[in-house]
């Protein structure tokens, strides 16, 4: 859990730095459209590198998770599930950013919203 934390965790910062990125870069191509708002072409482009320099961050945290076996199933809250078993039968084991530890466990129709507390004395 600590590995998945680590990138679970940047992986939120990220997206929430891609939103705000990406909420500037929107504004500067609407002042640069108009009447250039006393930015420069340069000021877009600036925004676009770092734009595509959070967007190869994200795949690098993506690919590391998916090594570990984990599905990333929400970004913003940085959701994840651990395939397993529970008595012969496949789970996903469940647990987002800011649990403690893996807590959860649902089979793979119901999603978070089926969530239920892992018995661990019963495994």
């Amino acid at each position: 859990l600590p590995e998945v934390r680590a990138a679970a965790m940047r992986l939120v910062e990220l997206r929430g730095r891609l939103r705000e990125r990406r909420a500037a870069h929107a504004g500067l191509r609407h002042a640069i459209d108009g009447n250039g708002g006393g930015y420069a072409v340069g000021d877009l482009q600036a925004t676009e590198v770092e734009l595509q320099a959070i967007g190869a961050e994200v795949e690098s945290c993506l690919d590391r998770l998916a090594g570990l076996g984990v599905l990333v199933k929400d970004l913003d809250s940085g959701l994840v599930d651990f395939p397993s078993d529970r008595y012969g039968e496949p789970v996903l084991l469940c647990w987002r950013v800011g649990e403690d530890a893996v807590a959860f466990w649902h089979d793979s129709s119901s999603g978070f919203a089926g969530r239920s507390p892992i018995d661990w004395d019963a495994t």
